[in-house]
Protein backbone atom coordinates (compact mmCIF):
# COMPACT_ATOMS: atom_id res chain seq x y z
CA UNK A 1 0.00 0.00 0.00
CA UNK A 2 1.42 3.43 -0.86
CA UNK A 3 2.20 6.05 1.75
CA UNK A 4 -0.47 8.68 2.30
CA UNK A 5 0.41 11.51 -0.13
CA UNK A 6 -1.19 14.10 2.16
CA UNK A 7 1.71 13.71 4.56
CA UNK A 8 4.54 13.06 2.13
CA UNK A 9 3.79 15.88 -0.33
CA UNK A 10 6.06 18.93 -0.13
CA UNK A 11 4.92 22.06 1.68
CA UNK A 12 3.03 22.72 4.89
CA UNK A 13 -0.57 22.60 6.04
CA UNK A 14 -2.86 25.58 5.48
CA UNK A 15 -6.21 25.96 7.28
CA UNK A 16 -9.21 26.86 5.15
CA UNK A 17 -12.99 26.84 4.90
CA UNK A 18 -14.30 26.14 1.40
CA UNK A 19 -18.08 26.53 1.85
CA UNK A 20 -19.48 29.84 3.15
CA UNK A 21 -22.12 32.42 2.23
CA UNK A 22 -22.54 36.20 2.31
CA UNK A 23 -25.19 38.83 1.60
CA UNK A 24 -24.47 38.21 -2.08
CA UNK A 25 -26.90 35.31 -1.65
CA UNK A 26 -28.59 34.26 1.62
CA UNK A 27 -25.87 35.01 4.17
CA UNK A 28 -26.17 37.68 6.86
CA UNK A 29 -22.76 39.37 6.48
CA UNK A 30 -21.23 41.07 3.47
CA UNK A 31 -18.28 39.54 1.65
CA UNK A 32 -15.68 41.84 3.19
CA UNK A 33 -16.91 41.04 6.70
CA UNK A 34 -16.98 37.29 6.04
CA UNK A 35 -13.40 37.33 4.79
CA UNK A 36 -12.28 39.47 7.73
CA UNK A 37 -14.03 37.12 10.16
CA UNK A 38 -12.08 34.10 8.93
CA UNK A 39 -8.81 35.98 8.56
CA UNK A 40 -9.02 37.29 12.14
CA UNK A 41 -9.84 33.76 13.37
CA UNK A 42 -6.49 32.53 12.04
CA UNK A 43 -7.61 30.88 8.83
CA UNK A 44 -5.12 30.92 5.95
CA UNK A 45 -7.71 30.86 3.15
CA UNK A 46 -11.42 30.98 2.39
CA UNK A 47 -13.69 30.13 -0.52
CA UNK A 48 -16.85 32.25 -0.49
CA UNK A 49 -19.42 30.08 -2.27
CA UNK A 50 -22.66 31.99 -2.61
CA UNK A 51 -25.70 30.39 -4.22
CA UNK A 52 -25.40 30.58 -8.01
CA UNK A 53 -29.06 31.34 -8.64
CA UNK A 54 -30.91 33.84 -10.82
CA UNK A 55 -32.62 35.47 -7.83
CA UNK A 56 -29.18 36.47 -6.52
CA UNK A 57 -27.79 37.46 -9.93
CA UNK A 58 -25.64 34.30 -10.33
CA UNK A 59 -22.85 35.59 -8.05
CA UNK A 60 -19.25 34.46 -8.20
CA UNK A 61 -18.08 36.96 -5.63
CA UNK A 62 -14.78 38.69 -6.36
CA UNK A 63 -12.96 38.24 -3.05
CA UNK A 64 -9.54 39.14 -4.44
CA UNK A 65 -9.59 42.62 -2.80
CA UNK A 66 -9.78 40.93 0.61
CA UNK A 67 -6.54 38.99 0.22
CA UNK A 68 -3.55 39.95 2.37
CA UNK A 69 0.04 38.77 2.72
CA UNK A 70 -1.11 36.00 5.07
CA UNK A 71 -4.64 35.29 3.88
CA UNK A 72 -5.93 34.32 0.46
CA UNK A 73 -9.25 33.52 -1.18
CA UNK A 74 -10.42 31.12 -3.87
CA UNK A 75 -13.35 32.07 -6.08
CA UNK A 76 -16.28 29.69 -6.07
CA UNK A 77 -20.02 29.16 -5.80
CA UNK A 78 -22.70 26.69 -4.77
CA UNK A 79 -24.31 25.62 -8.04
CA UNK A 80 -27.91 24.52 -8.51
CA UNK A 81 -29.95 22.60 -11.06
CA UNK A 82 -33.03 20.37 -11.04
CA UNK A 83 -33.49 17.74 -9.62
CA UNK A 84 -32.42 14.97 -7.26
CA UNK A 85 -34.27 11.67 -6.87
CA UNK A 86 -36.43 13.27 -4.18
CA UNK A 87 -37.25 16.22 -6.42
CA UNK A 88 -34.88 18.58 -4.57
CA UNK A 89 -32.82 21.21 -6.35
CA UNK A 90 -29.23 20.02 -6.72
CA UNK A 91 -26.50 21.60 -4.56
CA UNK A 92 -23.00 21.32 -6.05
CA UNK A 93 -20.00 22.94 -4.38
CA UNK A 94 -17.53 24.34 -6.92
CA UNK A 95 -14.28 25.87 -5.65
CA UNK A 96 -11.95 27.49 -8.15
CA UNK A 97 -14.49 28.63 -10.72
CA UNK A 98 -13.57 31.29 -13.24
CA UNK A 99 -15.25 34.64 -12.59
CA UNK A 100 -17.07 34.40 -15.93
CA UNK A 101 -18.57 30.94 -15.39
CA UNK A 102 -21.75 30.85 -17.46
CA UNK A 103 -25.08 30.42 -15.62
CA UNK A 104 -26.90 27.11 -16.20
CA UNK A 105 -29.24 26.73 -19.14
CA UNK A 106 -32.88 26.01 -18.36
CA UNK A 107 -32.55 22.35 -19.34
CA UNK A 108 -29.10 21.77 -17.81
CA UNK A 109 -29.04 18.90 -15.32
CA UNK A 110 -27.05 18.67 -12.12
CA UNK A 111 -24.75 16.13 -13.76
CA UNK A 112 -24.13 18.42 -16.72
CA UNK A 113 -23.55 21.44 -14.50
CA UNK A 114 -21.07 19.57 -12.31
CA UNK A 115 -19.20 18.31 -15.37
CA UNK A 116 -19.02 21.82 -16.78
CA UNK A 117 -17.63 23.15 -13.50
CA UNK A 118 -14.96 20.43 -13.48
CA UNK A 119 -14.08 21.24 -17.09
CA UNK A 120 -13.74 24.89 -16.06
CA UNK A 121 -11.08 23.90 -13.51
CA UNK A 122 -13.09 23.69 -10.30
CA UNK A 123 -12.70 21.36 -7.35
CA UNK A 124 -16.22 19.94 -7.11
CA UNK A 125 -17.75 18.42 -3.98
CA UNK A 126 -21.09 16.91 -2.98
CA UNK A 127 -22.31 19.17 -0.16
CA UNK A 128 -24.46 18.31 2.88
CA UNK A 129 -25.87 15.04 1.47
CA UNK A 130 -27.52 14.17 4.78
CA UNK A 131 -29.32 17.50 4.90
CA UNK A 132 -31.41 16.70 1.84
CA UNK A 133 -31.17 12.92 1.76
CA UNK A 134 -29.02 12.62 -1.33
CA UNK A 135 -28.80 9.03 -2.54
CA UNK A 136 -25.87 7.06 -3.87
CA UNK A 137 -27.72 6.94 -7.18
CA UNK A 138 -27.76 10.74 -7.21
CA UNK A 139 -24.06 10.89 -6.36
CA UNK A 140 -23.22 8.41 -9.10
CA UNK A 141 -24.60 10.82 -11.69
CA UNK A 142 -21.65 13.14 -10.98
CA UNK A 143 -18.73 10.70 -11.25
CA UNK A 144 -16.16 13.47 -11.53
CA UNK A 145 -16.84 14.94 -8.08
CA UNK A 146 -13.66 15.16 -6.04
CA UNK A 147 -15.12 14.95 -2.53
CA UNK A 148 -18.11 14.49 -0.24
CA UNK A 149 -18.84 16.76 2.72
CA UNK A 150 -18.62 14.35 5.63
CA UNK A 151 -19.37 17.20 8.01
CA UNK A 152 -21.39 20.37 7.40
CA UNK A 153 -21.49 22.55 10.52
CA UNK A 154 -24.57 24.61 9.67
CA UNK A 155 -26.60 21.55 8.67
CA UNK A 156 -25.66 19.88 11.94
CA UNK A 157 -26.58 22.88 14.07
CA UNK A 158 -29.87 23.60 12.31
CA UNK A 159 -31.20 20.16 11.41
CA UNK A 160 -28.92 17.50 12.94
CA UNK A 161 -28.25 16.36 9.38
CA UNK A 162 -24.67 17.49 8.96
CA UNK A 163 -23.19 13.99 8.59
CA UNK A 164 -22.24 12.77 5.11
CA UNK A 165 -20.11 9.80 6.17
CA UNK A 166 -22.82 7.34 5.13
CA UNK A 167 -22.64 8.51 1.52
CA UNK A 168 -18.85 8.61 1.36
CA UNK A 169 -18.54 5.06 2.68
CA UNK A 170 -21.16 3.69 0.31
CA UNK A 171 -19.41 5.27 -2.66
CA UNK A 172 -16.03 3.98 -1.48
CA UNK A 173 -17.46 0.48 -0.99
CA UNK A 174 -18.63 0.58 -4.61
CA UNK A 175 -15.05 1.25 -5.69
CA UNK A 176 -15.44 4.97 -6.23
CA UNK A 177 -12.36 7.04 -5.44
CA UNK A 178 -13.54 10.14 -3.63
CA UNK A 179 -12.20 12.31 -0.81
CA UNK A 180 -13.70 13.78 2.37
CA UNK A 181 -14.12 17.42 3.40
CA UNK A 182 -15.49 19.23 6.44
CA UNK A 183 -16.96 22.72 6.10
CA UNK A 184 -18.90 25.43 7.92
CA UNK A 185 -21.45 26.40 5.25
CA UNK A 186 -21.75 29.49 7.47
CA UNK A 187 -24.61 31.91 6.85
CA UNK A 188 -24.10 33.81 10.14
CA UNK A 189 -27.76 33.68 11.17
CA UNK A 190 -26.48 31.68 14.17
CA UNK A 191 -23.07 30.70 15.53
CA UNK A 192 -22.32 28.50 12.51
CA UNK A 193 -18.69 29.46 11.81
CA UNK A 194 -15.48 27.65 12.80
CA UNK A 195 -16.98 24.17 13.13
CA UNK A 196 -15.33 22.28 10.25
CA UNK A 197 -12.46 22.94 7.88
CA UNK A 198 -9.76 21.42 5.70
CA UNK A 199 -6.02 21.34 6.30
CA UNK A 200 -4.42 21.50 2.85
CA UNK A 201 -0.79 20.51 2.22
CA UNK A 202 0.77 22.87 -0.32
CA UNK A 203 4.01 24.72 -0.84
CA UNK A 204 2.34 28.14 -1.02
CA UNK A 205 -0.79 29.74 0.38
CA UNK A 206 -1.90 30.83 -3.07
CA UNK A 207 -5.17 30.00 -4.87
CA UNK A 208 -3.57 27.98 -7.66
CA UNK A 209 -1.37 25.90 -5.35
CA UNK A 210 -4.24 25.24 -2.93
CA UNK A 211 -6.57 24.23 -5.74
CA UNK A 212 -4.04 21.76 -7.16
CA UNK A 213 -3.56 20.25 -3.70
CA UNK A 214 -7.32 19.93 -3.18
CA UNK A 215 -7.73 18.11 -6.48
CA UNK A 216 -4.81 15.81 -5.65
CA UNK A 217 -6.31 14.97 -2.27
CA UNK A 218 -3.44 16.46 -0.28
CA UNK A 219 -5.56 17.45 2.71
CA UNK A 220 -7.51 16.14 5.64
CA UNK A 221 -10.79 17.33 7.16
CA UNK A 222 -11.28 18.27 10.80
CA UNK A 223 -13.44 19.77 13.51
CA UNK A 224 -10.33 20.54 15.55
CA UNK A 225 -8.04 17.51 16.06
CA UNK A 226 -4.78 17.47 14.12
CA UNK A 227 -3.36 14.55 12.15
CA UNK A 228 0.41 14.90 12.05
CA UNK A 229 1.29 11.81 10.04
CA UNK A 230 -0.11 8.51 8.74
CA UNK A 231 2.28 5.71 7.78
CA UNK A 232 0.65 2.79 5.97
CA UNK A 233 2.42 -0.57 6.15
CA UNK A 234 1.57 -4.03 4.87
CA UNK A 235 0.19 -5.25 8.21
CA UNK A 236 -0.54 -2.08 10.18
CA UNK A 237 -1.04 1.66 9.95
CA UNK A 238 0.61 4.08 12.36
CA UNK A 239 -1.12 7.36 13.16
CA UNK A 240 0.47 10.36 14.88
CA UNK A 241 -1.96 13.04 16.01
CA UNK A 242 -2.95 15.60 18.63
CA UNK A 243 -4.22 14.05 21.89
CA UNK A 244 -7.08 11.72 20.98
CA UNK A 245 -9.61 9.64 22.88
CA UNK A 246 -10.00 7.24 19.95
CA UNK A 247 -8.10 6.46 16.77
CA UNK A 248 -9.84 4.33 14.15
CA UNK A 249 -9.07 2.78 10.80
CA UNK A 250 -12.23 2.08 8.83
CA UNK A 251 -12.83 0.01 5.73
CA UNK A 252 -15.64 -1.56 3.73
CA UNK A 253 -18.87 -2.30 5.60
CA UNK A 254 -18.24 -2.99 9.28
CA UNK A 255 -14.50 -3.56 8.90
CA UNK A 256 -12.62 -1.47 11.45
CA UNK A 257 -9.90 -1.45 14.07
CA UNK A 258 -9.65 1.06 16.87
CA UNK A 259 -7.73 2.14 19.93
CA UNK A 260 -9.82 3.80 22.66
CA UNK A 261 -7.81 5.36 25.49
CA UNK A 262 -7.22 8.85 26.89
CA UNK A 263 -4.56 11.18 25.50
CA UNK A 264 -3.23 9.03 22.66
CA UNK A 265 -0.81 10.68 20.27
CA UNK A 266 0.68 7.65 18.46
CA UNK A 267 -1.26 4.50 17.62
CA UNK A 268 -0.62 1.41 15.48
CA UNK A 269 -3.68 -0.41 14.14
CA UNK A 270 -3.89 -3.78 12.30
CA UNK A 271 -4.97 -3.94 8.68
CA UNK A 272 -5.52 -7.65 7.95
CA UNK A 273 -9.33 -7.60 8.20
CA UNK A 274 -9.59 -4.41 6.16
CA UNK A 275 -7.29 -5.75 3.47
CA UNK A 276 -9.35 -8.92 3.18
CA UNK A 277 -12.54 -6.90 2.62
CA UNK A 278 -11.06 -4.15 0.40
CA UNK A 279 -11.08 -1.81 -1.39
CA UNK A 280 -10.17 1.13 0.87
CA UNK A 281 -9.14 2.27 4.34
CA UNK A 282 -9.37 5.65 6.04
CA UNK A 283 -8.45 7.12 9.42
CA UNK A 284 -10.71 8.92 11.89
CA UNK A 285 -9.54 10.37 15.19
CA UNK A 286 -11.72 11.87 17.93
CA UNK A 287 -10.74 14.00 20.91
CA UNK A 288 -12.29 13.99 24.39
CA UNK A 289 -14.98 16.47 23.24
CA UNK A 290 -16.01 14.15 20.41
CA UNK A 291 -14.61 16.39 17.70
CA UNK A 292 -13.27 14.42 14.74
CA UNK A 293 -10.66 14.54 12.02
CA UNK A 294 -10.92 12.46 8.85
CA UNK A 295 -8.15 11.41 6.50
CA UNK A 296 -8.75 10.79 2.85
CA UNK A 297 -8.96 7.11 1.93
CA UNK A 298 -6.13 5.01 0.55
CA UNK A 299 -6.74 2.00 -1.66
CA UNK A 300 -5.56 -1.61 -1.47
Amino acid sequence: MPNDPTFTAPGRFWKGNIHTHSTCSDGMRDAADVCATYREAGYDFLALTDHFLAKFGFPIVDTRPFRTANFTTILGAELHAPATALGEIWHILAVGLPADFVPPAVAESGAQLAARAIDAGAFVAIPHPGWYALTTEDANTIPGAHAVEVYNHTSQLRTERGDGVYLADQLLAQGRRINLIAVDDAHFACADAFGGWVMVKAERNEPEALLVALKQGHFYATQGPLIHHIAWGEDAVEVTCSPAASVMVLGRGSRAAQSVAPIQTRVSLPLAALRAAGPFARIVIADEQGRRAWSNPVYF
